[in-house]
C-alpha cells in the first residue's frame, strides 16, 4: 500500500509538471497562477502546494526536467579521451541542442521566451541567472583545460572566448526556439557547433590583447 501511494504521488507530480508546461508555456510564467495549473493538471490547488511550495519551486522543478542527464552526458564521454576538453564541449552542446529539438523544446523555450526577468520573479529570476552562470561556469572551465592540454593558443582570452562561445550558442538556440520552421537545427547542429569551436581555435580577436 505504501509503494502504491509512493507510485501515485509521483503520478500526480509528473501530471501537475506536465501541466505547467502547458500553462506557461501557453500563457507565460508571470501571469498564470499555481490553481490554473491544478485546475489542467486535474488537482486541487492543495496537491500542487502538497508538491511544491510556490510558483519559483514549480519553474525550478521544470528547469531540472532539462538538466543534462549524467548518463547521456557520460554516453557521450566514452567517445573522447579524458585529455580532450574540446571534445567534452562539443559533446555537451550537442546533447542541448539534440533535445531542443525533441523533448526539451517546450520547456527551454518557457526558459528564453516566457520569463519576465525582473525582481519582481524573485525565485524564478534567481533560477535562470544560477543557471546562466553555471553554463558560463562549465565552459569556462573547458576551455582552461583546453588550453593546459595544448588544443587552443596558450593566448587565449578565455574570459571573453566563453562570453562569446556561450552567447554564441544560446542565441543560436533562442533564435530557433522563436521560430523554429524558419532554420533545421536538427540538420544543421553539428556544423553549428564546429563553426564555434574552430572560431575558438583560430580567431584572432580572441587572443589576449599585447
Amino acid at each position: 500500500m505504501a509503494k502504491r501511494s509512493k507510485e501515485e504521488a509521483l503520478e500526480t507530480r509528473e501530471r501537475i509538471l506536465d501541466a505547467a508546461v502547458q500553462v506557461f508555456h501557453a500563457r507565460g510564467v508571470s501571469r498564470p497562477s499555481l490553481s490554473d495549473v491544478a485546475e489542467l493538471a486535474g488537482v486541487t490547488r492543495g496537491a500542487v502546494y502538497g508538491h511544491f511550495k510556490n510558483k519559483a519551486d514549480l519553474f525550478d522543478a521544470l528547469c531540472e526536467r532539462v538538466r543534462l542527464p549524467t548518463e547521456v552526458v557520460c554516453e557521450g564521454r566514452q567517445m573522447i579521451q579524458e585529455d580532450d576538453p574540446l571534445g567534452e564541449l562539443r559533446i555537451t552542446w550537442l546533447v542541448v541542442l539534440y533535445n531542443a529539438v525533441g523533448d526539451w523544446q517546450p520547456i527551454l523555450d518557457i526558459i528564453f521566451h516566457r520569463c519576465e526577468i525582473v525582481e519582481e520573479s524573485g525565485g524564478i529570476r534567481e533560477r535562470l541567472l544560477a543557471g546562466h552562470a553555471e553554463a558560463a561556469e562549465q565552459i569556462t572551465g573547458l576551455l582552461t583545460r583546453a588550453v593546459a592540454q595544448g588544443q587552443l593558443s596558450p593566448d587565449l582570452d578565455i574570459p571573453l572566448a566563453a562570453v562569446m562561445a556561450h552567447g554564441t550558442l544560446a542565441g543560436l538556440l533562442s533564435n530557433w526556439l522563436l521560430a523554429p520552421q524558419s532554420f533545421d537545427l536538427a540538420e544543421h547542429m553539428e556544423r553549428c557547433v564546429d563553426v564555434v569551436i574552430e572560431t575558438l581555435r583560430s580567431n584572432p580577436a580572441l587572443q589576449k590583447p599585447a
